[in-house]
């Protein structure tokens, strides 16, 4: 694959989750300021209907996506030292890493507990 595309698959993949993080916010916003939860067990049961759930999941997905290749572009941009962008990169992607397995962590307790 040549690098052209490389960097296409980036754009579009930067813009796909754009689209959806800002869609599910809107959504989630609307759904919070018309019916918002009013103790725990309302929140809980909310997170655990199924398209809910997954709409959560796919925008936490979406946001380390975002991230990732917003990040990861900055960094091969900007840091020339080949070692320390590598440390960087590695760095960032456990980070992005642990904070999406806390948010499946997190919808797993809900849909359990």
């Amino acid at each position: 694959m040549s690098r052209t595309a490389s960097g296409l698959r980036a754009w579009l993949l930067q813009r796909v989750t754009a689209v959806y993080i800002g869609l599910f916010s809107l959504y989630l916003v609307g759904r919070l300021l018309l019916a918002p939860p009013a103790d725990w067990n309302a929140w809980r049961d909310l997170y655990r209907q199924d398209l809910m759930g997954l709409a959560t999941l796919l925008f936490a997905v979406a946001v380390l996506l975002h991230a990732w290749v917003g990040i990861r572009d900055v960094l091969i941009d900007y840091v020339k030292p080949f070692a320390l962008r590598l440390l960087l990169l590695v760095l960032v992607a456990s980070g992005l890493l642990a904070c999406g397995l806390w948010v499946l962590e997190i919808l797993m307790r809900v849909r359990i507990g």
